[in-house]
């Protein structure tokens, strides 16, 4: 979930930190998920209220989930304009299902997951989210969650460190990071997330344009906020929720998370199943979706121009199938 932010912030009357935004691949999700006015859906990572805001203007009802209560509230008063229309809840696309059968709305017409952190965590200091600002040290998307990057660097083991930078970042030095951030704990705290950069620095010093905390960053955040644990489970809950021919659409930002939607997408796309110790191939159980996009859709080059952190991102769409028994090759978008 990338949102550009304007480099110029003002407080608003209410003393919250106003920012704009310019959502990822807004025109390509709009024409993707077949929006039209009166049909109902879901925007499980609302951010600042980009996406919602579109499908909105064009006639549709939004429920927005996010579980981070700034962008929260900031999307609330955005989108307050559209009335009953919107409806803002926190909680984590994760428990989408639970969520929404609380909230009576057991079917929906579309979807959207724009995984990942928006620009405004990344640039509010006092989120600790980047490496390029003094903050507290601290990553949660839900500031409820228990755990913070803080408690994290300060408390878990040497190997637990090395496993997270490795799996969740891909940095090879993970095991010289790791075993430097329990020594450097032990004369003082990591505190704020300068600390943690001058501990990265000192065994990865900085060559080229990639910082060398960037890795390190990117797999606390990851832990912290059990990203990689909630796609799954966000996916089939809309699974569940979607009518035959609705669509879903997932923006990600990262090869890991990217690929856990890539094999889900698959796994439950592909009709037919075959092995070695088959005679003939037999029908996928497990197919409830035909692939919209067969490569990712990523941003036009002037997207990425106007919005260098829209370049990592992919969106790919699948569209829900009819029981086995009842489809047929026309089957259409949702009435």
């Amino acid at each position: 979930m990338i949102e550009m932010a304007e480099p110029k912030k003002t407080l608003n009357d209410a003393g919250a930190l106003s920012f704009y935004h310019r959502s990822v691949l807004l025109d390509e999700v709009l024409e993707m998920l077949l929006v039209a006015p009166g049909r109902t859906y879901l925007d499980g990572t609302l951010g600042g209220g980009g996406h919602s805001e579109a499908l909105l203007e064009a006639g549709a009802i939004v429920v927005g989930v996010d579980q981070d209560e700034d962008a929260l509230a900031h999307a609330r008063k955005r989108l307050a304009r559209f009335g009953e229309r919107f409806m803002g809840v926190h909680a984590s696309f994760g428990d989408v299902a639970e969520v929404l059968g609380a909230m009576g709305i057991h079917q929906l017409d579309g979807a959207l997951l724009d995984l990942g952190v928006s620009s405004y965590q990344i640039d509010t200091p006092e989120r600790g989210f980047s490496f390029q600002n003094d903050g507290p040290l601290d990553m949660r998307m839900n500031r409820l969650s228990p755990v913070s990057a803080r408690e994290l660097v300060n408390t878990a083991s040497a190997e637990q460190l090395e496993r997270i930078f490795r799996e969740y970042g891909e940095e090879p030095n993970a095991k010289k990071i790791a075993q430097r951030l329990t020594r450097d704990r032990m004369v003082r705290p990591l505190q704020s997330t300068f600390d943690l950069v001058r501990s990265v620095e000192s065994v990865s010093p900085r060559r080229g344009k990639t910082h060398p905390a960037t890795k390190v960053f990117q797999a606390l955040r990851i832990a912290v906020n059990r990203e990689l644990e909630v796609i799954p489970r966000g996916l089939e809950g809309l699974a569940q929720l979607l009518r035959v021919g609705a669509r879903l659409a997932v923006i990600t930002f990262h090869s890991l998370e990217d690929r856990i939607v890539k094999q889900y997408f698959q796994r439950h796309s592909t009709p037919t199943l075959d092995r070695p110790e088959w005679s003939a191939p037999r029908a996928n159980p497990d197919c409830i979706f035909k692939k919209v996009t067969g490569k990712p859709v990523i941003p036009s080059e002037a997207e990425q121009h106007a919005n260098p952190r829209s370049r990592s991102a992919k969106l790919r769409v699948v569209e829900k199938l009819p029981p086995p028994l009842l489809r047929t090759s026309d089957a259409g978008p949702p009435h």
